[in-house]
């Protein structure tokens, strides 16, 4: 009786191994496989090359990445999907000269124009 009342709790506490924040490997890895794929089927969704796919999303799994871009290139030519491009304004620019450190000024510019954006008129203190 004694017996089956300690294994009965222990199977209890052994359940709730989630609440004390050890993760099951295989849920784990199923959620590594899915944002993969998501990560992959967006790449296809918004036209950028495989190859850039990988180059920016090092930690995902390249098979899971190309099992989404492939799954999502099937269902775009199925259902004549274009491909959405990316708003502008949305990516960095890759520019030849690092970033200045915190405090200096950034160096001006070969062809003489500043880095620093126009500054605005000052308003004669009425308003409109």
């Amino acid at each position: 009786m004694r017996f089956s009342l300690i294994l009965t709790l222990g199977a209890f506490t052994l359940a709730g191994c989630e609440q004390l924040g050890l993760e099951d490997p295989a849920k784990a890895a199923a959620a590594r496989d899915a944002e993969g794929r998501a990560v992959g089927s967006g790449c296809r969704h918004s036209g950028r090359p495989l190859e850039d796919c990988y180059s920016k999303n090092p930690k995902q799994s390249k098979a899971a990445i190309f099992s989404g871009w492939r799954d999502m290139d099937a269902y775009m030519r199925e259902n004549n999907i274009e491909v959405v491009p990316a708003a502008p304004g949305t990516r960095k620019k890759a520019t030849d000269e690092p970033p200045a450190p915190a405090g200096e000024a950034a160096p001006a510019k070969k062809d003489g124009a500043s880095s620093e954006p126009p500054a605005r008129p000052k308003s004669s203190g009425k308003q409109a």
